[in-house]
């Protein structure tokens, strides 16, 4: 098999396995998240899509979930986290950190 069908398998087989992660939908919306505490199951990755209905950007960022990304305002992000152990892992926006943050509870 050559170097570029080994490549491409690799993106297919990541592409099938994510699509199979549970979704969780995310807002930014008066630089605040929406919900601000999401329930995820523990051992299990997740794929969180996170809308900013903002005009401003925002950055989704979580020291404990080892995730940081921008979001232009009026777009949307896709965030992989997990598989997590039982526990509360917070998040903020890097560019509002005093009004937007969460955390993510995982069970």
């Amino acid at each position: 098999m050559t170097r570029g069908r080994a490549l491409l398998l690799l993106a297919l087989l990541a592409d099938s396995a994510a699509a199979g992660a549970p979704v969780v939908e995310l807002e930014i919306r008066d630089k605040l998240f929406h919900p601000a505490e999401i329930t995820i199951p523990a051992h299990t990755k997740v794929q969180l899509i996170v809308y900013n209905r903002d005009a401003t950007p925002e950055e989704f960022e979580s020291y404990e979930l080892n995730r940081e990304k921008v979001i232009v305002g009026g777009r949307s992000a896709k965030i992989f986290i997990g598989p997590l152990e039982p526990g509360v892992y917070p998040f903020f926006g890097e560019f509002n950190p005093r009004t937007a943050q969460g955390r993510v509870i995982v069970e």
